[in-house]
């Protein structure tokens, strides 16, 4: 039986651009903006690849290295930066796996959200060359002693010749009597994607928070959208209901689908009990096939990831139209009981 696309939403896997020439840390490298916060603190750093890639070849690879920190820490800051062909990366927390695999092996992208037992989890998520987070005031994530670290490359190489992806992965240390609250990320779309050859869509869609999610008293405090290249806008608002009234939490001007704009919220905001989030986005399809949600370049995504805190852990949450009837279907993992189904496919 064909894998359904509410299952394919959950497995996705990004496609976009935006990776440096220059390898991770030489002085030529794109850094982050200079209005960006310092990174301080004791830094425990680990490499992904070099990875050789042949030309027009597009996948997703993994390592699991555990870190050097013989104590458990608090990481309040994490540096991200990618070569080229390094198109995005995923940083989990492993509290699963145990043994160390430092030669990047082929995976499913992004199932480690998706493990029902929590025990693995996304802690920050990076399409750009250079990117940093700097959590708010009192917040962090909680590393054990020599965590293990799951690190996730989708790569693509659209040259005619061999290219290197690889990536530097930094966390740093905050003062552990600083921290008050854990952090996590939200991952919020939509499947619903049909794009005929040649022409404008927009996606507009409500996703409601299940009742198993309390985000009301929650502090979101930084959004980024995401497309794949024909995305020409996304926007996301916050509302009690679906209909309304809306506030508008992400409206980058213009949206990039390449290097898209992380939004900051200072304060954080929250989601009203028995709300959700609107979600948009805008497409132009300049090729010659249709086009519909999928993993690779040549297909569309419509999600947006949030950061938050007090943690309720990391969900990846789904809205869908072509089930549940007038109000659609709405599903965070893990937390939903459809989830051991979705996760009995990998």
């Amino acid at each position: 039986m064909r894998r359904s696309i509410v299952t394919g939403s959950l497995c996705f896997v990004f496609a976009c651009g935006g990776g440096s020439d220059n390898p991770p840390g030489t002085p030529d490298a794109p850094g982050p903006p200079s209005d960006a916060p310092p990174l301080i603190g004791e830094k425990f750093s680990l490499e992904f690849g070099p990875l050789s890639i042949p030309p027009s070849e597009e996948g997703t690879k993994c390592i699991w290295l555990r870190l050097d920190n013989e104590t458990p820490i608090k990481v309040r800051q994490l540096h991200n930066v990618l070569s080229s062909s390094s198109h995005h990366l995923i940083v989990y927390k492993d509290d699963m796996d145990t043994t160390e695999q430092t030669t990047p092996v082929d995976c499913q992208p992004f199932t480690g959200a998706l493990n029902t037992t929590g025990m693995i989890a996304p802690i920050m998520i990076t399409q750009k060359a250079d990117d940093a987070l700097t959590l708010p005031d009192g917040v962090a994530y909680t590393l054990d002693a020599n965590q293990m670290i799951k690190i996730e490359m989708h790569y693509l190489n659209a040259t005619d010749a061999t290219q290197e992806a690889r990536a530097t992965v930094e966390f740093y240390r905050a003062d552990e009597s600083t921290i008050q609250h854990e952090a996590d990320i939200l991952f919020i779309g939509s499947p619903d994607i049909d794009i005929p050859a040649g022409e404008t869509k927009t996606l507009k869609q409500f996703f409601k928070v299940p009742s198993y999610l309390d985000l009301s008293s929650s502090n979101i405090f930084a959004i980024t959208g995401h497309t794949h290249q024909y995305g020409t806008d996304m926007q996301v608002r916050v509302a009690p209901s679906k209909t309304g009234p809306m506030t508008s939490v992400y409206a980058p001007q213009p949206f990039s689908w390449s290097e898209p704009e992380t939004t900051d919220h200072a304060p954080g905001f929250s989601v009203p009990a028995g709300g959700g989030f609107e979600f948009e986005c805008t497409y132009h399809n300049t090729g010659t096939l249709p086009v519909g949600f999928g993993e690779s370049a040549d297909d569309e995504m419509c999600f947006f990831w949030a950061y938050y805190y007090p943690s309720q852990g990391s969900k990846v949450c789904v809205h869908t139209e072509q089930y549940g009837g007038a109000d659609g279907l709405n599903v965070c993992c893990p937390g939903d009981s459809l989830c051991a189904l979705i996760e009995d496919q990998f």
